[in-house]
Formats: structure tokens, C-alpha cells, sequence
């Protein structure tokens, strides 16, 4: 879809913007928002001097973390933190003063057994829980594949709620494909049940001209939080926030729509101070 004809379109959906699913109404609030990051881009400081790295980052003005789940991403750079019994993971944070609200957790991770999750979720006083991609092939996946994602996250979704937990959903570029002439990320939003899965935003899609903003007004109330970036162009690449291409009052304003509760910074390690520099200022 274009986009003058994405925003006429978005702006039908301005009126709904109150009717949040009952849920994210407790969580919702258009004040200040606390200034994160997303620990997969400093994996391998947190697992080497965990609190080290957390005293660095907070003397950056970060003042919250998002998780990736150890038992998940032991693999992936987190077996430092996977041997860590979890109630020092959280005194280690508390010691800090860096808030962890929210985690990731992968497919597999989910799929083999949700209710370990939702019990470390439990454990380390997670607010939220987010699964960071789904188990369809990005170049082979066919709608039909993606539906069906969407139903087992719906039923995961059903299930954490009954214990206690929002569940939500982590976007990548390669939902914001055409197959068969309809958008993936569209495909994803009209399936999954928004009492059951709220939505976590790429900002970085910006790099291939979609704009958060822009979704937050198209579905309102449907997001938790947001992955934040910003783009300088093909010369520039990555730029912290505030120094691309991305609209950030409007980013913010748009946010009170969409029903965001939490920001994450992900980017570059050299990149996050300037970031927090100029998320403090606004």
C-alpha cells in the first residue's frame, strides 16, 4: 500500500484508539516511559561482568532491561546468565537499579515447555512475555504457515494469560512481505486475538519504509512495546536515535495510540550512550 493511502486508511481506526483489549488498559499510560535496552546486543559484556555492565548502562541513563531468556539463548551468547540461579539475576538488576519487565523467549523454547518459561517468567517478576520469531521459514513460508503461527501463539497466549501474564509478539523485516498480494505483518494482525497477543515493534523496518508510527495509529491499542532504531540512509546505516530518519515526536505521540508501555534501544553497543542521551532529552 502506498503510503498516503496507509495513512488515510490508519486514521479510521484514530476513534478506536480508548477501546484497548481489557488487559493492556492496566498497562497503559501516556506518561514518561523508562529508557532500555535490549540485552541481545550486549551479550556478551552481560555475561562476561553481568553487574559490571549493568552499573555502565545505567550510568548511560538506561534505566531498564529487556531479557532474553537464558534457558533460550543459552546457546546464542547467554550461557553466562543460564548458569546464574534466577534470584540473583534479580537482586544483581535490583542492585543496579535496572528494571526487567519484559523477555524474550524463543518458538522452540515456548514449544517444548511453555509453563518453564512462564515459571521463570514468574521468578524473575517479568510484567511481560514475548516470543521473538516464529517458526516459519522467511523464504518459503506461505500465508497458510504464518496462520498457523498465529493459532499456536493465540493458544500460548490463552494459556499465559490463565497464568497470570501478558504475551506478545516480536516483528522482524521479513513480515513486511507481500505473499499472494497481502502483507504478512497484516496477515498476522487480523489473526492473532489482541486479548491474547499484543504486538512488540521493529522500528528498524524504517530501513525498508515502514514506519512505527504509522501502525500504532492503524491498530490502536494493540502494542506493548517497541525495539528502537534509527536509520541515516545507505551511506549512513545505523545512527543513534534521534540523528535518522525516524519521525521521533511523532513516534511518541503516536505511542499514547498504539498503547506502549515499554521501549528498548537496539542497537550497536557504540550507538547506545548518544541513544540515551537523546531519549533523556525528550
Amino acid at each position: 500500500m502506498k503510503r498516503r493511502a496507509f495513512l488515510q486508511h490508519a486514521a479510521t481506526g484514530l476513534g478506536a484508539s480508548v477501546l484497548l483489549p481489557t488487559w493492556l488498559q492496566a498497562a497503559h499510560r501516556s506518561g514518561a516511559f523508562k529508557i532500555g535496552f535490549q540485552s541481545w546486543v550486549v551479550r556478551e559484556p552481560l555475561n562476561a561482568d553481568f553487574a559490571g555492565t549493568l552499573k555502565k548502562l545505567a550510568g548511560q541513563g538506561y534505566e531498564s532491561m529487556e531479557m532474553c531468556s537464558p534457558l533460550g539463548y543459552g546457546s546464542y551468547g547467554f550461557g553466562g546468565l543460564a548458569k546464574m540461579p534466577v534470584p540473583e539475576i534479580k537482586r544483581t538488576l535490583d542492585g543496579e537499579g535496572i528494571a526487567c519487565e519484559s523477555s524474550h523467549f524463543t518458538y522452540p523454547e515456548l514449544t517444548k515447555d511453555l509453563m518453564a518459561s512462564v515459571e521463570f517468567a514468574h521468578e524473575l517478576g517479568l510484567e511481560q512475555m514475548i516470543v521473538s520469531a516464529t517458526n516459519v521459514n522467511e523464504r518459503t513460508g506461505t500465508l497458510d504457515d504464518w496462520k498457523k503461527a498465529a493459532d499456536t501463539m493465540n493458544e500460548w497466549g490463552r494459556k499465559i494469560k490463565e497464568n497470570g501474564l501478558p504475551f506478545g509478539f516480536h516483528n522482524h523485516h521479513f513480515e513486511f512481505v507481500e505473499i499472494d498480494g497481502q502483507l504478512v505483518y497484516d496477515v498476522l494482525m487480523d489473526r492473532l486475538d489482541p486479548e491474547l497477543v499484543a504486538m512488540q515493534f521493529q522500528v528498524a523496518v524504517v530501513n525498508i519504509g515502514y514506519h512505527a508510527a504509522d501502525y500504532f495509529r492503524k491498530y490502536p491499542g494493540r502494542f506493548v512495546s517497541a525495539h528502537l532504531a534509527d536509520w541515516g540512509g545507505e551511506e549512513s546505516g545505523s545512527v543513534p536515535i534521534g540523528q535518522g530518519k525516524v519521525d521521533w515526536p511523532d513516534f511518541f505521540e503516536a505511542a499514547k495510540v498504539g498503547g506502549l508501555k515499554n521501549l528498548y534501544v537496539e542497537m550497536d553497543q557504540k550507538l547506545l550512550p548518544d541513544s540515551a542521551t537523546y531519549l533523556q532529552s525528550v
